[in-house]
């Protein structure tokens, strides 16, 4: 059991000064927390088989390089077969990567699916040959605030890790001051489905070389959020070459609405997220087969959008004036216009709005006419406004309401539109009229 727990927990033989080095385990949530744990202290770790996610935070592996790691017995193989640790992440180390690569070929005796490493820094190279066709039950890999050497230049150690990279179905590397990815590199990823690559210093340049022809073949997610991409343009000819890709994240890069140009969004993509990323107008084209756009948080003073796919819209935290027309949204049932500057919704707008499933419109300075406050509480007796009613929808204007709450304002049909109610009082007299003769 010892050597088990050793080969598996390599990574945790940390040793650190000014915190006591053990584990915790906590039964409920089955998740065991290792600090500066050190080969003295092994014992600590006994408590975390039961586990089925294992964290070690600090330490130093420096002092392990040589330690002797052979083939596995029978009895070894079958005890890390039986636990039932499903995650491992690894916090504040400094990783020789000679260990990691000698370290890494024992998961395939467990059922390991997800490895995660944070803040750590990746020292030196490692001998990747043994992982040569090697197979590993790692499903989902990220990485956090890490260093390492660049990733040009690794094509050999990726090479050899092939077999498993294949497989892999999620990768994150965030954080971590990404400027590019080889296309060799991108190409190894055959099953990848998910891949984020947020808070790093991605550049226009950057995204045709990374995803090239070949590379990540069956990608649907990618996040590219607060990276330093500018062109629209740009990510759009970099991207088009996923062919299954239905999320992608741009969100907080400061784009510009470049001209619009000949390229062509993968016809896959589903999802697009484009808050905070600076916009004052649409950027055209948009990818044609959209169900999900988010363009909340940015300087918007109009919305001519024309997708017949689209279901739902965030268009709040804009300077919008008026209710975007949702005729073009045949299939729209969600539509976000929190913090904008509209003042009223049309009349004809609120008959179209009610058959919506979800309308926000809080947090605009409404004025509450009749057709102002009407609409909207006529939304709200339908049960068609969401989060946000009744506190967050006031008065602007006029004087006598300012301030009041949206909800309390008195609307009567006789006040309102006395032609609706004077109208058939006057037929009704003209058939009287016409019975009395």
């Amino acid at each position: 059991m010892r050597v088990a727990v050793l080969l598996l927990l390599g990574l945790g033989l940390l040793e650190a000064e000014g915190r006591r080095n053990r584990c915790f385990f906590n039964r409920t949530q089955e998740y065991c927390v290792c600090y500066n744990l050190s080969e003295e202290t092994i014992g600590s770790i006994i408590q975390c088989l039961p586990a089925t996610v294992v964290e070690f935070q600090g330490g130093d592996l420096e002092k392990y390089i040589a330690f002797p790691i052979g083939d596995l017995d029978s009895s070894t193989t079958e005890t890390l077969d039986s636990l039932t640790i499903h995650k491992i992440i690894i916090g504040n180390v400094l990783v020789p990567e000679i260990l990691l690569a000698r370290v890494l070929r024992f998961f395939s005796y467990t059922h390991v699916q997800e490895l995660a490493f944070e803040s750590c820094i990746f020292q030196g190279t490692g001998d990747w040959s043994d992982m040569d066709g090697q197979d590993l039950p790692i499903l989902s890999l990220s990485f956090h605030n890490v260093t390492s050497a660049p990733l040009t230049g690794q094509e050999q150690a990726f090479s050899s890790l092939s077999r498993w990279l294949g497989t892999l179905e999620e990768l994150a590397v965030t954080d971590s001051r990404i400027t590019s990815l080889p296309c060799t590199i991108g190409r190894v990823f055959r099953a990848l489905r998910s891949l984020d690559l947020a808070q790093n210093s991605l550049g226009d340049g950057s995204l045709s070389p990374s995803f090239c022809q070949g590379a990540f073949p069956q990608l649907r997610e990618l996040s590219l959020h607060h990276n330093n991409l500018r062109s629209y343009r740009s990510v759009c000819e970099g991207v088009e070459l996923l062919p299954e890709l239905q999320h992608l994240d741009l969100s907080h890069n400061e784009l510009m609405a470049d001209p619009s140009s000949s390229c062509q969004w993968p016809a896959s993509l589903r999802h697009f997220n484009l808050s905070n990323t600076g916009l004052d107008e649409v950027p055209t084209p948009l990818p044609p087969n959209l169900e999900v756009l988010d363009m909340s948080h940015n300087h918007l003073h109009a919305a001519d959008i024309s997708l017949s796919s689209l279901k739902k819209l965030f268009l709040n935290q804009n300077l919008l004036q008026a209710v975007p027309s949702i005729r073009n949204y045949p299939m729209l049932d969600t539509l976000h216009l929190d913090n904008n500057s509209i003042t009223e919704l049309p009349r004809d707008e609120v008959k179209l709005l009610r058959r919506l499933q979800d309308v926000a419109v809080a947090e605009n300075p409404f004025s509450c006419s009749c057709s102002g406050a009407g609409g909207l509480q006529a939304l709200a007796a339908a049960g068609h406004l969401g989060q946000g009613w009744p506190g967050d929808y006031r008065c602007h204007s006029p004087a006598q309401y300012q301030g009041w709450p949206v909800a309390q304002v008195p609307v009567s049909v006789l006040r309102c539109d006395p032609a609706a109610v004077v109208a058939p009082i006057c037929v009704a007299l003209a058939l009287l009229g016409l019975a009395g003769a």
